[in-house]
């Protein structure tokens, strides 16, 4: 059995990999003029529809100052507007404008293809192998 310290290198190790494969350290993401903070954020606010900013900075685990800044920016290229709450005046709901939308799902199909790219060579019981092992990484994380 593996004592702590080499678990924590191996597991380092393999982020590294990973984030390398596919990019994650790149200043912009799959080519784009936007960076994963910024990707990440168009994804939470899509998959809310209208969100506020509290459940993006839970969804993401980050602050509220670094998630002003990525909504400045991202508001500022025309992706995400804010509106009042219907329901609580004190609460402000971001969604994503036309413009946002189409570029979500620009991002979200050019990493759609870049993870088929990287597995579309590999036997489906190799995909199938690969899909059942990050699941058990997720569920041995969630459920520590």
């Amino acid at each position: 059995m593996r004592d702590t310290k080499t678990a924590v290198q191996e597991i380092r190790a393999f982020n590294r990999f990973y984030t390398d494969i596919i990019g994650l350290l790149d200043a912009h993401l799959l080519d784009s003029e936007y960076s994963l903070s910024e990707v990440r954020t168009l994804y939470e606010i899509h998959i809310g529809k209208s969100v506020q900013a509290s459940q993006i900075m839970t969804a993401m685990h980050i602050d509220k100052s670094y998630l002003s800044r990525l909504l400045k920016k991202l508001e500022k290229d025309g992706l995400i507007c804010k509106t009042p709450s219907e329901e609580d005046a004190r609460a402000t709901l971001i969604s994503l404008t036309g413009k946002g939308l189409k570029v979500f799902k620009t991002l979200n199909k050019a990493s759609d293809e870049q993870i088929n790219e990287l597995i579309s060579n590999l036997p489906v019981r190799k995909q199938e192998e690969l899909v059942n092992h990050m699941k058990s990484i997720m569920d041995i994380l969630q459920h520590k």
